[in-house]
């Protein structure tokens, strides 16, 4: 039952915290029809869940409780890969397919390689 309440609790941390980030800089953007931020967010997600990953499989640095609270829940809540979805299939619906196609392109792009280079920081780290 500990575990599902922390999940709970990071999840909602997570979610509010998408949610302000992500309007944020959509808002300081000025660009109404390119998701700023939703991939401002993915990628922070993705980088953040590389580096706690791989400071748990090199240093064992999150216990159960710690994992489920940072990794399952905060960054789960975090990451918008479904507003990712919802947002690229607007674009096409809407006639915009080349900045779709770039949309996809970009979020898949940089957000494998943050998880890639956050996984990378953390071994380095300390």
């Amino acid at each position: 039952m500990m575990t599902v309440l922390l999940v709970g609790t990071g999840g909602f941390i997570g979610s509010v915290t998408r949610y302000l980030l992500g309007a944020w800089i959509q808002s300081a953007s000025g660009n109404s029809w390119i998701p700023y931020g939703t991939l401002t967010v993915n990628v922070v997600g993705c980088f953040l869940i590389g580096f706690f990953i791989g400071l748990a499989e090199t240093r064992q640095f999150l216990g159960e409780g710690t994992r489920a609270l940072i990794v399952v829940g905060l960054l789960g809540g975090f990451t918008t890969f479904s507003a990712f979805g919802y947002e690229t299939i607007a674009m096409v619906r809407e006639g915009h397919i080349v900045t779709a196609a770039a949309n996809v392109g970009i979020q898949i792009t940089l957000g494998l390689a943050a998880v890639l280079i956050g996984l990378k920081v953390s071994q380095s780290y300390g």
